[in-house]
């Protein structure tokens, strides 16, 4: 099975079997089409609504084990299992808990640093004798073994780049980085690293963050399902990304004080013109309104657009957030916020309760030409009513 990217352009994900086939990631879909169809492989569209609502199942499994938890990415968190008597069985009772209460296959690894962790855990997805779940061994000498057989850039942080750069100072498996010398390797590449190498010793110094840190900034962009020429379909687009911009900052209790819209033509075609720009705005006090959002993005674009063009993608950022009960508002501000945010949250609860665009805003527009491709998408079985499993008597 693979999944592709956004307008199901490339190959972003893979099974252990689509690996096993040579399937490369990031390879174009159309370039390997008769392959596919060839090994009967599983073509699936993303989809992003499903893959975030299962991520949040599995983190309500998780909280039951432990209440120090850090959600590192939609399908990866820390646990921290101090003063359980038998790591080990507790991993195995949280990987099938997650199994049976939703379905999902997770691997466990165990270790006394996030580093070492993680190490774990690409060993118990990799060998299958593991049963899932690996525990860093007490002894050194086994540790060692283990650090040996890996690559460097197999470490969590350690990239291509890094590992050609550690491969010039002789460090070229994991075992390496472990054994040089601190100093020497901050000096050449930096406090991060240094870090590493003193994770991989067992000391900790990447602590667990129990709470998400509120975003900078928030950006929704995408590229067009085909070329957009008319002004119309394009300012529909911008009008949605904005609407979700503005669920996205009023999911966190946050309002901004900044937007901004960009738009650009493709940078690889080279039969068209090529033209890329954007346009702020600012507003006269912080603001978690869509329809406000929405005003100020349709501004940006008549400042931006230039007809006759094909578009390919846009985007919204949303940028200076504040938290909204610590909003600065003008001295003759006039805006009932109670009431706006009230209806604000109206219509966030239509939507996550019978679906995305239960209700949206007229300007969002319903044609929508712009959508992205999304032809083999799995149904929403969890988000979307209509895509409940039905099963006969």
């Amino acid at each position: 099975m693979v999944v592709l990217s956004n307008n199901d352009g490339c190959i972003i994900a893979r099974s252990q079997e689509a690996k096993d086939l040579g399937i490369p990631m990031g390879e174009p879909v159309h370039k390997v089409k008769d392959f596919l169809r060839r090994e009967r492989v599983h073509v699936y569209s993303s989809n992003y609504a499903l893959y975030g609502d299962m991520s949040a199942r599995v983190v309500a499994v998780l909280k039951r084990f432990t209440p120090y938890l850090e959600v590192y990415s939609i399908d990866e968190s820390f646990l921290d299992l101090s003063g359980f008597a038998d790591p080990a069985a507790h991993g195995r009772a949280v990987k099938d808990a997650v199994h049976q209460w939703t379905g999902l296959p997770v691997s466990v690894g165990i270790g006394a640093t996030k580093t070492l962790a993680k190490i774990a855990s690409r060993t118990a997805k990799k060998d299958p004798r593991h049963g899932g779940v690996f525990v860093i061994p007490d002894d050194p000498g086994d540790i060692d073994a283990l650090l040996a057989a890996l690559a460097a850039d197999a470490v969590w942080g350690i990239g291509r780049r890094l590992a050609r750069r550690l491969g010039k100072l002789g460090v070229v498996t994991a075992l390496d980085l472990k054994r040089a010398e601190p100093k020497f390797i901050r000096s050449h590449l930096g406090v991060a690293v240094e870090r590493t190498v003193l994770e991989l010793r067992g000391i900790a110094c990447l602590n667990l963050e129990l709470a998400r840190p509120d975003h900078k900034g928030i950006m929704v962009s995408r590229g067009f399902g085909r070329r957009i020429t008319e002004y119309r379909d394009i300012a529909e687009a911008v009008a949605t990304y904005a609407g979700r911009a503005a669920e996205k900052l009023r999911r966190q209790d946050l309002a901004a004080n900044t937007l901004t819209v960009s738009l650009r033509t493709s940078p690889f075609d080279s039969h068209r013109q090529r033209y890329a720009n954007a346009a702020g705005f600012a507003f006269p006090e912080a603001t978690f309104d869509t329809a406000a959002m929405i005003a100020a993005a349709g501004r940006c674009l008549k400042r931006i657009y230039r007809p006759g063009l094909a578009y390919q993608k846009a985007g919204v950022f949303l940028d200076g957030l504040e938290k909204v009960g610590a909003m600065q508002l003008g001295l003759f501000a006039n805006i009932d916020q109670d009431r706006k945010r009230a209806l604000m949250r109206a219509v966030d609860r239509l939507n996550r309760d019978w679906g995305r665009d239960t209700v949206r805003f007229a300007a969002a527009g319903t044609r929508r030409p712009w959508m992205m491709k999304q032809k083999m998408r799995s149904p929403s079985y969890t988000t979307r009513w209509q895509d409940l499993k039905r099963v006969g008597n």
